[in-house]
């Protein structure tokens, strides 16, 4: 089931393949009539089925609810867009997923899974660096986003209050995988985060797998060498 459309996307101004693509997606969705604001209803079995058996990549979720509100929709396999990821959506309405949370209609919680790629942070505007559940992480939109970073996947949270989105982000856990521990999988990238980091973010910077962080700046500061910047 998709959600309806939600706030327009504002990334980054370069507009790289994900976000051409999430544009377009919601270009389109803003076209159409508003968000629907009736009960969504009992999801179905086979709905969290593929949830469930989603083969690409871990979904996360917290559960078949979150703090009394009901799992409205799932994205699975069927409604899976690449470029923008797999959504979980809880709450008394359903919208389209995108790169910000918001809309007519206020989901209490949505959560997008996205596989990463490389990108920088700055088109988010005011946003804070920290670390959550043993892994980088960006707080933005008011404290109503927070964008996770662990394995191959970006985990975007957009929820109506920072006290939610913290909650859903210390509780989030994969659908599709088994098992869950306090700490999540470190990623094997390294985040393009933007504006300042305190001595926790660095550190986790500078411990990722394969000195991910240590080898992007030095593949950036050869780029600017060659490109005379």
């Amino acid at each position: 089931m998709t959600a309806m459309s939600p706030r327009p996307p504002s990334r980054r101004p370069t507009r790289p393949p994900r976000l051409a693509a999430v544009a377009a997606v919601l270009a389109l969705a803003l076209l159409a009539s508003g968000c629907t604001t009736g009960p969504p209803g009992e999801i179905s079995v086979g709905d969290l089925a593929e949830a469930k058996t989603f083969p690409y990549f871990r979904v996360y979720w917290v559960g078949p609810s979150f703090q009394a509100r009901p799992l409205a929709a799932v994205d699975g396999l069927r409604n899976y867009v690449p470029s923008v990821g797999d959504g979980v959506y809880y709450g008394d309405c359903v919208k389209k997923k995108g790169i910000f949370g918001g809309g007519s209609c206020a989901l209490p919680l949505q959560v997008i899974t996205v596989l990463y790629h490389l990108h920088s942070n700055k088109a988010l505007g005011p946003q804070r660096n920290t670390v959550v559940r043993g892994v980088p992480a960006t707080v933005y939109d008011g404290g109503r986003s927070i964008e996770i970073y662990t394995g191959r996947v970006a985990v975007d949270i957009f929820a109506d209050t920072y006290a939610h989105a913290i909650a859903a982000a210390q509780s989030i856990h994969p659908v599709n995988a088994p098992g869950s521990g306090a700490q999540l999988p470190s990623p094997v990238y390294c985040p393009g985060l933007y504006g300042p980091t305190d001595a926790a973010v660095e550190a986790k910077m500078d411990s990722l797998p394969g000195l991910a962080c240590q080898k992007a700046r030095g593949t950036t500061a050869f780029s600017r060498a060659v490109s005379g910047d």
